[in-house]
């Protein structure tokens, strides 16, 4: 896996993402205590509206800003994203009124719902080979769950020393960084950025596409199912350890580091496994065994109130480890459904609606769980998973893949599509919507 690194565009660029993830870890610690030190015991309703806002963000603006930005040169769209993120948390340590952190939190969030699409359609094209991609899928995921583990440990260590205004000069710096090692490097540009379209096509293409293919509908079902559980675990795990267990703070990071070793632990086993099977039944197993895990979650919570503490921290592990199997594939799919110049429209497609999901599920989470307990808000949520499962089933059926044969009825005889394939209108090649093949299996 790490033999990947040898690549240099993609090694600067993997450090700047894990530079900056470092950096946004700080800031989500730092938001923390700025949100209580302006609203005090309100502190919690202040967080969970920058939160929602930021989901807001990302479900709302990532085709917009794709959309916006399809002719600008990719390097430009990433440092430009870097910097805004950068002066909105150099901005952030001098508010005096809580509205001014949601408008902060706003644009940081829409800079991020700019540069995440962007940057991960740009891997595909610095590693074309699928080998080598998939390595960087599993890197990335490592790259997230390790931020969650050493964020938390670098803010608690510098706050010994310093006030936590300074963990936004911490995230000041990982966004500058990130954008000198992007600038440092040459980033393959869009393949088509000079092909005009208008900007409503530009905005809706990506999400066209995405819905148009059955295994990426699969995936949204997929994304459904993951975020139910996942919601469940990041909105009540503190609730179940420093309430349910009476437990410190410790034992709270002690259970997240579990999740976190999960998922890392399945990041790195895949690669080899995904060498030799396809992509949907290791994503599929692993969201069944989701659906199995919140219903014997739910069961448990209702009868037996707490599992033994070990066993809890070992069921933590577990999800992490399917939750993990249910995500890191999903780039390998977004790579093969698309074009390298409709990559950016479908990744942003992608980073929207599975953010929609979350959307949905953080609420019932923290709301269902206060109203009426944790096991009914998990039930509810496995309940919602289990739907995904069922409809993830049905819209990707197992024998839609490789070529596809097909016909062209209505392409001039001269398209330079039947010229590529002898004159015959009825052919076969792997199949991917774009402009001569509008709808699944035939073209429109």
């Amino acid at each position: 896996m790490i033999s990947i690194l040898r690549n240099t565009t993609y090694a600067a660029l993997f450090s700047a993402q894990v530079i900056a993830l470092i950096g946004t870890g700080l800031l989500t610690v730092a938001l923390g205590l700025l949100a209580f030190d302006l609203a005090g015991d309100r502190a919690g309703l202040v967080l969970g509206m920058a939160y929602t806002i930021k989901m807001v963000a990302y479900v709302g603006l990532s085709p917009i800003a794709q959309a916006l930005v399809h002719r600008w040169p990719r390097k430009a769209v990433l440092i430009g994203a870097d910097l805004i993120r950068a002066a909105v948390a150099l901005c952030l340590p001098f508010v005096t009124e809580i509205w001014q952190v949601y408008v902060l939190v706003f644009v940081l969030q829409s800079a991020s719902a700019t540069f995440t699409p962007a940057f991960q359609a740009a891997i595909p094209d610095i590693l074309p080979a699928e080998e080598d991609y998939t390595r960087a899928l599993s890197l990335s995921r490592l790259a997230y769950d390790l931020e969650n583990l050493i964020s938390p440990a670098a803010a608690a260590l510098l706050l010994t020393v310093v006030s936590y205004s300074w963990l936004f000069v911490g995230t000041v710096l990982g966004f500058v960084a990130s954008a000198v090692l992007v600038f440092a490097v040459t980033v393959p540009p869009v393949a088509g950025h000079q092909i005009s379209r208008p900007f409503r096509e530009r905005l809706l293409r990506g999400t066209r596409i995405y819905l148009a293919t059955p295994h990426l509908r699969g995936l949204l079902a997929l994304n459904l199912v993951a975020a139910s559980v996942g919601a469940f675990v990041l909105v009540n795990t503190v609730v179940l350890v420093r309430v349910g267990y009476g437990g410190t703070e410790t034992d709270l990071a002690v259970a997240m580091a579990c999740f976190g070793a999960g998922s890392m632990t399945a990041a790195l086993l895949l690669p080899p496994v995904l060498d030799r099977m396809p992509d949907r039944p290791v994503m599929l197993v692993g969201a069944a065994s989701l659906v199995g895990l919140s219903i014997m979650g739910t069961v448990v919570l209702a009868v037996l109130d707490l599992p033994v503490w070990l066993i809890f921290l070992c069921l933590w592990a577990v999800i992490g480890f399917f939750y993990s199997c249910v995500m890191t594939p999903s780039g390998r799919l977004l790579r093969r459904s698309a074009h390298s110049e409709d990559r950016p429209a479908v990744f942003a497609a992608q980073f929207a609606l599975s953010h929609a999901c979350w959307l949905l599920t953080y609420p019932v989470a923290g709301w269902v769980g206060l109203a009426f307990g944790l096991d009914v808000a998990l039930g509810l949520l496995g309940g919602i998973a289990l739907i995904g499962l069922v409809l993830a089933r049905l819209l990707w059926p197992a024998e839609m893949t490789g070529e596809i044969e097909h016909e062209h009825t209505d392409l001039p005889t001269d398209h330079p599509h039947l010229r590529a394939h002898h004159g015959q209108r009825r052919h076969a090649h792997v199949f991917v919507i774009d402009d001569e093949h509008r709808v699944w299996p035939t073209q429109g």
